[in-house]
């Protein structure tokens, strides 16, 4: 079986960006800036924040973090976000979730300017990916998508099971598997044999939230199983998928942690990178 290191692929893929940043700097003089809007203090959103501007600033990209506490007017937040909109400097706009209650995240994710949503979840973006057009893509699936592809390149025809059929990644999954000409099925907590389901799949992208749902008999020999669960037990952290069981029927197999969640960070720097080469046309 093959091992898929999410923690590598992540290394090279910022190793690439980092020559585009310089070959656009050397060319617009100037580079992409990428600027996250953090309220509050819950701690996994600090480490989020804390990596994204770590890795931002190592492939040579602008970096900025606006932070607010808690407190912080719904109004203040939007103004912010319409000042960052019209900056020349910012190619991409990120507010990390989640928000505090009395903030509306779909009218801040809506307050965005579509082109530098580098999460990829406003709306326009969304119909653009739906409907095969150019668009922001979100993280998680995009990194889920590239670490597929670099174990098989040819996709065409292949049947895929996606596990979860959530806004940030079931969904844009599935439209990235389908560009690809994969036969796509969404399954979900009502799915009525989700283990039948999963049998015929040549790809699982399992994203559901439930710790070691997808078990070893679930899996049929050679498919390539990615798990984008993150779930706390008493065990430590696992993933949506049982990995010892899983490992000995999958041809390739992502680890938790270590698998998708570096990906997602090198994939926010190249929708950042992506939404600035989209503004010099």
């Amino acid at each position: 079986m093959i091992l898929i290191d999410g923690k590598k692929a992540a290394a090279e893929l910022r190793a690439e960006l980092k020559e585009e940043v310089a070959e656009l700097k050397s060319k617009h003089n100037k580079v992409p800036g990428l600027t996250v809007i953090l309220i509050g203090d819950l701690t996994p959103s600090q480490i989020y924040v804390r990596n994204k501007e770590k890795s931002a600033k190592e492939v040579g990209l602008k970096s900025e973090v606006i932070k607010y506490p808690d407190s912080v007017e719904e109004k203040t937040v939007l103004e912010k976000i319409q000042e960052l909109n019209s900056d020349e400097t910012v190619s991409g706009i990120l507010v990390q979730l989640p928000l505090p209650k009395h903030i509306d995240k779909q009218k801040v994710i809506e307050a965005i300017n579509p082109s530098k949503d580098v999460d990829g979840f406003h709306p326009m973006n969304v119909g653009n990916l739906s409907s095969g057009y150019e668009s922001s893509v979100p993280c998680t699936p995009l990194g889920c998508y590239l670490l597929i592809k670099k174990i098989e390149p040819n996709l065409s025809g292949k049947k895929a099971v996606v596990v979860g059929r959530s806004n940030l990644n079931g969904k844009p999954m599935t439209q990235l598997l389908l560009k690809e000409n994969c036969t796509v099925t969404i399954t979900h907590s009502k799915t009525k044999d989700l283990k039948a389901e999963c049998l015929e799949a040549d790809i699982i992208v399992a994203a559901v939230g439930i710790p070691e749902l997808v078990r070893g008999d679930w899996v049929k020999k050679n498919a390539i199983v990615i798990d984008v669960g993150i779930n706390k037990t008493d065990n430590g952290i696992v993933g949506d998928v049982h990995f010892d069981e899983v490992s000995e029927n999958a041809k390739a197999l992502t680890p938790v942690p270590g698998g998708v969640g570096p990906m997602t960070i090198a994939c926010l720097l190249k929708n950042t990178i992506d939404c600035f080469k989209r503004s010099q046309i």
